[in-house]
């Protein structure tokens, strides 16, 4: 470092904080600093800073990974923190841990490898809520826990998201509508994002006078097929639907027009928190509330590094206070919605 200092015409404490990032320096400086460790070949050893600083600037993104694997929705959420972790000088860790692995995130969170976590796919209980809580360690939720009172939380607005959805159907005269939303399992086990829409659903029925059933099903394209049919069957007049995955709406497109139904003429269908990219891949094109994935992963880990950094920031950021950010989904009208047309009750399958 002395000699990269001599190089660079600056002193070791700059070199520190280029490397480091602890305290602010002009780019052009940085550039210099960066440009003498290339010329001498200089490559820090992480280890041995993380020993002095007693910092690894790696944070630990529990991301429970299930048999279907990430689509290109989940994804966002990665992508959006680690391009954020990365502009700050940090490295973003993946951690398959769940809810219920709180052995292993003890085990990760006291050996002090990682200087906070960021926590995805969360309950309105979650076990690693509060064993973080427990433990003293940092950490931010991409996510919402029923009682957030003392926690940092980013995430999707879903009582606005179901509002704007359930209110573009109704401006297009759909007056019984069906909202397909995650499985049993995850409505049962407390699953946030379940939950919140489930009752959201429920209250913008009722605001706008219509009606509607939900199914639950499960997160694939067979999951989508077979809700489709349990809601027309319990629902023949029914004209609109939401559903909540992106997987399952495909399916539904398909059964849809293997029934001999057309969308949107027949039924429109709008895609709730669901990435353009597999909105614009369906056939017709998605009428979807887009994710905001990307933007609440960059979020939630700024968030994070201003409490790793003891600053307070705005207003209830600081380390133990309550934070909570909601970004809302935006509407994007594409193929599958429009105005409903009166017919006679759905046809059966052909």
């Amino acid at each position: 470092m002395t000699e990269v200092a001599r190089r660079a015409g600056v002193s070791i404490s700059t070199v520190s904080y280029a490397l480091t990032g602890t305290r602010p320096i002009s780019a052009a400086t940085r550039d210099r600093v960066l440009q003498a460790m290339t010329d001498l070949g200089y490559q820090p050893n992480a280890l041995a800073r993380g020993l002095a600083s007693r910092r690894s600037s790696i944070l630990g993104l529990l991301l429970p990974l299930t048999g279907r694997g990430l689509g290109a929705t989940e994804t966002a959420f990665v992508t959006g923190a680690t391009a954020a972790a990365r502009e700050a000088g940090y490295h973003l860790m993946l951690c398959p841990v769940g809810a219920d692995d709180t052995d292993e995130l003890h085990a990760l969170a006291t050996q002090r490898l990682l200087d906070g976590f960021l926590v995805m796919e969360v309950g309105l209980t979650d076990g690693r809520v509060d064993l973080l809580r427990k433990l003293d360690v940092p950490f931010v939720l991409i996510g919402r826990t029923a009682d957030t009172e003392g926690l940092a939380c980013v995430d999707i607005d879903f009582e606005r998201t179901v509002e704007d959805a359930v209110a573009h159907l109704a401006g297009l005269g759909h007056r019984t509508i069906a909202y397909v939303n995650h499985s049993r399992d995850s409505l049962a086990g407390g699953y946030g994002p379940a939950k919140r829409t489930e009752t959201a659903f429920t209250a913008a029925l009722e605001r706008h006078g219509i009606t509607g059933v939900m199914v639950p099903t499960e997160d694939t394209a067979g999951g989508g097929r077979a809700a489709i049919r349990e809601a027309r069957e319990r629902c023949p007049e029914l004209t609109g639907v939401l559903v909540m995955n992106e997987n399952a709406a495909l399916g539904i497109l398909a059964d849809l027009r293997e029934s001999g139904l057309e969308v949107p003429f027949d039924v429109s269908v709008v895609s709730m928190v669901t990435s353009p990219v597999v909105a614009d891949l369906a056939s017709p094109p998605l009428t979807a509330m887009t994710s905001p994935g990307t933007a609440v992963g960059a979020a939630a880990t700024r968030v994070l590094l201003r409490r790793l950094a003891g600053d307070s920031g705005e207003a209830g950021e600081g380390q133990g206070a309550t934070y909570e950010e909601l970004v809302p989904c935006e509407l994007e009208v594409r193929g599958t919605s429009g105005p409903a047309r009166t017919r006679k009750p759905a046809r059966g399958r052909r």
